[in-house]
């Protein structure tokens, strides 16, 4: 069977998918790019978008309010997003109780990549996007990225390209539909349909737009803020087409063991979650810039005025989130039964719909810690720490460039050898086939997570 036969088969022919998409990763050139073009045009596409991105009082947002009453933040229109209080009360951290402001975005977007054969080698249609988060610019992102405001033209602008192929692809051709979350820590309840499609040669690149084999995406998902946290989600959803998925026999704990894990730590976990006005919200306070915290730590709401000639709409003013500190997420290898585990950590966090997901070893903003004693820090962290120059894969990524200014994170990948003893219940070691079969459904494995199973396949 030929890779573009494979990729054609019908649903029930998984094996012939991930074989096409072996064959893709195992691509040495481009059938449409090389590797000298692909770099050109990566250039050219960075020239090409030159984005203002400037700082504004909250005063000269066009559109957006403090809501009368609340003090919530709010778009004229009703969509979008909006920027209110939390309340919580949780027995996952040291800190069991906390009130903070979150990014409510109720509707549900569209993530999409489309796959298209060139020579009978699958090819990835990846768009060059910027964002105004993103401290670069310029980053590789799906083929559609589009809230339910942008692709219903909200915003007034232009349409979305591509749109059809994701909201009604043809029959057979769809290899991932699911929806998944986003950072439950700045999100409240936020998830996205995250979809691959294939399609035949009717569909061609536009400006920025260019077909990649998986091998060349996963070459530049090794390099600092080449790569966005949307192309992310969605690479991560593809079937693993690598030869180490092995059966079921080879993991350390059954399949049913897993999930049976994951529902017993959603149903024993106690997280209470109330809405509040953002004026309500305890140790914060707002002045004409900033909504911040009094410590001056974890995050600000801030405002922007944004001028970009490549958008849906070349110019608009929004609030964004500013964290403050740089990330990490950090994900411990290991082989069990001659297979490759990985040590997940189920996660219990705010904006979470169901709870707990499943997140990498360590996930945390060190700086967030200060006050707070030794023994109250990530488990793992030191061992993190200590093992970090052996680590397999250390790439600096930003975060959601719609909704985050600034926000990055080190993603890294250690191989262990030795025995990791288990911390407690909310760690497992979770094999790889596992990772795969979980990620065809909705809300087990975080953003961050499915990150680093982007990153891992891509070595």
């Amino acid at each position: 069977m030929t890779p573009t036969t494979a990729l054609a088969s019908s649903r029930g022919e998984e094996a012939g998918t991930r074989a096409a998409l072996a064959w893709s990763a195992a691509a040495v050139d481009g059938g449409v790019l090389s590797e000298v073009e692909l770099a050109a045009w990566l250039a050219d596409r960075r020239r090409a978008q030159p984005q203002r991105v400037e700082r504004v009082p909250f005063a000269e947002l066009d559109g957006w309010r403090f809501e009368q009453g609340t003090g919530d933040l709010r778009h004229a229109s009703g969509g979008f997003f909006a920027v209110h209080g939390l309340r919580v009360r949780s027995d996952f951290g040291p800190v069991p109780a906390w009130e903070q402001p979150v990014i409510d975005q109720p509707e549900i977007g569209i993530l999409g990549i489309a796959v298209r054969d060139f020579d009978g080698v699958p090819h990835l249609l990846m768009q060059a996007k910027s964002e105004p988060g993103n401290v670069n610019g310029m980053q590789l992102s799906p083929t559609v990225q589009a809230t339910k405001s942008n692709y219903l033209r909200v915003h007034g602008g232009s349409a979305v390209k591509y749109l059809e192929c994701f909201r009604r692809p043809e029959p057979g051709s769809v290899v991932a539909d699911v929806l998944q979350s986003e950072q439950g820590s700045w999100f409240l309840g936020k998830r996205n349909r995250n979809m691959i499609v294939r399609v035949g040669p009717e569909v061609e690149a536009d400006d920025d737009f260019a077909w990649l084999t998986l091998n060349q995406v996963n070459m530049l998902l090794r390099q600092d803020n080449v790569v966005n946290m949307d192309a992310r989600t969605v690479l991560s959803c593809l079937p693993d087409w690598r030869a180490e998925v092995t059966g079921p026999a080879a993991s350390l704990h059954t399949d049913t063991e897993i999930r049976s894990w994951i529902t017993r730590r959603r149903a024993e976990h106690e997280v209470s979650v109330t809405p509040i006005g953002l004026d309500e919200t305890k140790d914060w306070h707002r002045d004409p810039y900033t909504v911040s915290h009094v410590s001056g730590r974890h995050f600000s709401v801030v405002a922007v005025d944004v001028v970009s000639g490549r958008r849906e709409v070349a110019a608009w003013s929004q609030p964004l989130l500013e964290p403050h500190g740089t990330g990490l997420a950090a994900l411990f290898v290991r082989r069990l039964n001659g297979v490759p585990h990985v040590l997940l950590r189920a996660r219990a966090e705010a904006g979470f719909l169901s709870v707990v997901e499943l997140g990498p070893t360590v996930q945390c903003t060190a700086g967030n810690y200060a006050d707070l004693p030794p023994d109250a820090w990530p488990p793992y962290l030191d061992e993190v720490r200590a093992r970090r120059e052996a680590a397999v894969y250390d790439v600096l990524l930003s975060e959601e460039g719609g909704r985050f200014l600034n926000a990055q994170s080190h993603y890294v990948i250690i191989e262990v050898d030795d025995d990791i003893p288990l911390v407690s219940d909310e760690f497992r070691w979770v094999s790889l086939r596992q990772v795969d079969e979980l990620l065809r459904y909705s809300h087990h494995l975080n953003v961050q997570a499915r990150t680093l199973i982007a990153g891992l396949r891509s070595l």
